[in-house]
């Protein structure tokens, strides 16, 4: 861990400071029955860590400082006070590569890096890397993209339909469902991508893997349900 940088010593002592104060052995349960690693946790409610970010505001020193004391939600406070417009190339692969839950791997890609230029490249990138968390984020950060770049083409959405092809055939639980979140927000955007969605979720069901296979039948269950065809012939 670098050394704390003096001109913010305060700021950085006083939040961690409120951190440990809210620190809740109860939460910490909780996040274990949900499959979140509690190894270095307080226990503190994302309700809370999205009060206290709001009050700082966007501070690129002091989230680096919460992310290098390697505390769970002092990482995720670090992606909501971090300002996108500071955020490196290096740092976005530092981050990524310190991704121990799949929770914390969420709420950096939706808090973050999704606002980062580059959040495209990264995913494609991301999407076919080995190492677990890592290729998670690259699948939900074409999620998160898919909710909310409303202005991306159609076109920039179909590029990512052969990495969700490729990455269908992961059997990790964290990457599958993540390969599932990403081909079934895609194809919530409109008609024309559902369409390319649900042919992408058919090939998907040829796999002779029931892991493979369970990503193209539950994206096919939402895409094809009344409540979303009903919602995208109406837009």
């Amino acid at each position: 861990m670098r050394p704390i940088d003096p001109d913010h010593l305060m700021d950085f002592e006083n939040i961690f400071g409120r951190l440990r104060n809210l620190a809740d052995p109860e939460v910490i349960a909780g996040m274990a029955r949900f499959g979140i690693a509690t190894h270095q946790a307080l226990g503190i409610s994302l309700p809370a860590l999205r009060k206290i970010a709001r009050e700082i505001g966007k501070d690129h020193r002091l989230a680096l400082q919460l992310w290098e004391s390697g505390i769970h939600e002092a990482r995720i406070l670090a992606g909501l006070v971090e300002d996108a417009n500071l955020v490196t190339e290096e740092q976005m692969e530092q981050w990524v590569s310190d991704f121990d839950s799949w929770d914390l791997c969420d709420q950096c890609c939706n808090n973050l890096f999704i606002r980062i230029p580059m959040s495209d490249q990264k995913a494609k990138e991301w999407t076919i890397r080995g190492e677990e968390f890592t290729k998670r984020a690259g699948f939900v950060l074409i999620a998160c993209l898919a909710v909310h770049d409303k202005k991306a083409s159609d076109d920039f959405f179909r590029d990512f339909f052969p990495l969700i092809i490729a990455g269908s055939s992961d059997q990790r639980n964290l990457v599958k469902k993540a390969v599932n979140w990403a081909l079934r927000q895609i194809g919530k955007r409109n008609q024309e991508l559902n369409r390319y969605a649900i042919e992408t979720a058919m090939k998907i069901l040829k796999n002779e893997s029931s892991v493979t296979r369970w990503i193209g039948r539950d994206a096919l269950r939402e895409l094809q349900s009344p409540s979303v065809q009903k919602r995208l012939a109406d837009h």
